[in-house]
């Protein structure tokens, strides 16, 4: 069987008319066989889908035959398996959730770096290197030097940078994400701040781990992704994270050899945080989820508990 084609794809410009996108997209999807989430807003358009080359390919021809989205970012690897069960297109706020007012990346954003420059610019002693990812993700690889803000989401960033950071004491700044679409906002972000000079990885980490050979590489560990394959090597193949479908963090070897650890109910990082009823639901859906394996059926996605825990 040919290999599942994964597409991270997004781009930051205005659709006025993105409520009335929806349903063509969604049809488009669902006429190319193409599963996994895309998210549209007045700012733009964000998610990651996956599917055979063909299908991949019409999503990209109907998208791009747009002239708003023609050069539309988009990265790719391959898995054998499909990472996503449903086809979704949402409409929001905001493509990537920053919640602070008039920050545009369409209006003003920080310098592109390519992935063959960046390891030069985050070797500069004079560069602060800011992972603007969420601390689960940083745990399990990051780039030499960077700086772990420990937010638990991407609304925690602001506060983080008005507290840590100066932009009269920090005059270069450098940022990082999975597919380049965080980054660029937190870029945007920085400028308004007052930061003189803003840099961020054109593309991502992902981008990065593509163009830029292995024994070159400044990155330690593997890559969080947001589909089944939980975590990527530096050559893009599935990583040796599984996620734990209670909480949906990521798990070790070792977190799976924890007495913590029972297979769609807990883990180390939630044992102690879902309520009762919450862990109940997660009894129910790993049943589920074991008779569609019995059957050779799509087994169901878990909910995100993270948000559960308060």
């Amino acid at each position: 069987m040919p290999p599942i084609v994964v597409a991270a794809l997004y781009k930051f410009v205005t659709l006025d008319d993105f409520e009335a996108l929806r349903e063509p997209l969604r049809q488009t999807m669902l006429d190319s066989d193409v599963k996994g989430t895309l998210l549209l807003a007045k700012e733009g358009i964000n998610g990651t889908v996956a599917g055979s080359r063909e299908g991949i390919d019409a999503l990209l021809t109907w998208l791009t035959a747009d002239p708003r989205l023609a050069d539309i970012d988009h990265k790719e690897s391959y898995c054998d398996e499909t990472p996503f069960y449903r086809t979704k297109v949402k409409l929001k706020k905001e493509i990537v959730t920053l919640g602070v007012p008039d920050i545009d990346p369409n209006d003003t954003v920080g310098t592109y770096v390519e992935p063959e420059n960046w390891n030069a610019i985050i070797a500069d002693p004079e560069v602060l290197v800011i992972d603007t990812r969420n601390d689960y993700e940083v745990a399990i690889g990051s780039f030499e030097r960077a700086i772990d803000p420990k937010t638990t989401t991407f609304r925690e960033f602001p506060e983080y940078v008005r507290e840590h950071y100066d932009p009269e004491k920090h005059k270069k700044v450098a940022m990082f994400c999975t597919g380049g679409i965080r980054c660029e906002k937190a870029s945007s972000f920085m400028l308004k701040e007052g930061f003189d000079e803003v840099y961020h990885l054109k593309g991502g980490v992902l981008n990065y781990l593509e163009k830029v050979p292995e024994e070159q590489s400044l990155w330690k560990g593997e890559c969080f992704v947001f589909d089944n394959r939980v975590t990527v090597r530096h050559d893009l193949s599935k990583g040796e994270f599984e996620q734990c479908h209670a909480c949906r963090m990521p798990i070790s070897a070792d977190d799976m050899q924890s007495s913590a650890y029972e297979p769609g109910i807990s883990c180390p990082h939630c044992i102690d945080s879902l309520p009762e009823k919450t862990r109940a639901a997660a009894r129910e859906r790993q049943r589920q989820i074991d008779l569609a394996k019995q059957r050779g059926e799509p087994h169901p996605l878990g909910r995100d508990t993270r948000k559960m825990k308060k």
